[in-house]
């Protein structure tokens, strides 16, 4: 029996976070500038996305750019701005076919002109799709995220459209950026670092962390089975019991 045969389609997470680490590593190891790395990437990208897809997945959000990604060498972040163009509209058709619905989160306006408005286009063309929803992280930051929900929030407690005493839980879920969203039920991070790095921190309260070895070009669909199998052997309590949750 082979992996994908081994996962219970009854059990999947509704949400699944990546966190796609390794494209430069990968490139280094091979002796190749970093940017070819992030263009085999985007091949893993496109495997888990239509894996995802046949499973069942309902929600899948990817860690593409964050804001402190800003600060990388700019000819970095020019190829990176122009393969997300080309992608966009290269997925476009399989998006359509395979009923993916395109959303994005993050400070938006500080990406490229072009950029944005192939992301708009992609995004309006596709709102209708019902079969899972791609979300993609991009110049986004957790905390920025939270900060901006407080600011929010506290403007409407100051011009008494919330009050103070009504905050809870659910308000906050409203003001961020995956306001569309449920939490995330599994979080993978490729290239064996263990560490969240500012990626919805508020979202994974109660996620499963796993971590993969794999640098992110290599991640396949076997890996992805890997993490799902992984996902389905762990017992989730939520602050409960085992025999609460039997």
């Amino acid at each position: 029996m082979n992996l994908k045969e081994q996962i219970n389609t009854d059990n999947l997470p509704q949400h699944i976070a990546i966190i796609m680490d390794g494209n430069g590593r990968w490139a280094k190891q091979k002796g190749l500038l970093r940017t070819i790395g992030h263009e085999n990437g985007a091949e893993s990208v496109r495997t888990t996305i239509t894996k995802c897809g046949e499973l069942g997945i309902k929600n899948l959000t990817l860690y593409a750019f964050s804001t402190e990604n800003w600060s990388r060498p700019k000819y970095e972040v020019d190829k990176l701005m122009s393969l997300l163009v080309k992608s966009l509209i290269k997925e476009l058709p399989a998006f359509m076919e395979n009923q993916i619905r395109l959303k994005a989160i993050g400070n938006l306006e500080l990406l490229p002109e072009k950029v944005q408005k192939n992301l708009t286009k992609v995004i309006d063309q596709t709102q209708n799709n019902d079969k899972m929803i791609l979300t993609l992280a991009l110049s986004y930051g957790s905390r920025a995220e939270l900060i901006q929900a407080i600011k929010n929030i506290s403007s409407k407690v100051k011009n008494n459209i919330i009050s103070e005493d009504n905050i809870d839980e659910s308000i906050i879920n409203e003001h961020l950026y995956t306001h569309y969203l449920p939490d995330v039920d599994l979080l993978i991070r490729t290239s064996g670092e263990q560490r969240i790095s500012n990626f919805l921190l508020w979202q994974i309260a109660y996620a499963e962390l796993y971590f993969s070895e794999v640098l992110w070009p290599d991640f396949s669909e076997e890996e992805l089975y890997k993490a799902l199998l992984s996902y389905q052997k762990r017992e989730r309590r939520f602050g409960k019991t085992s025999e609460q949750i039997k």
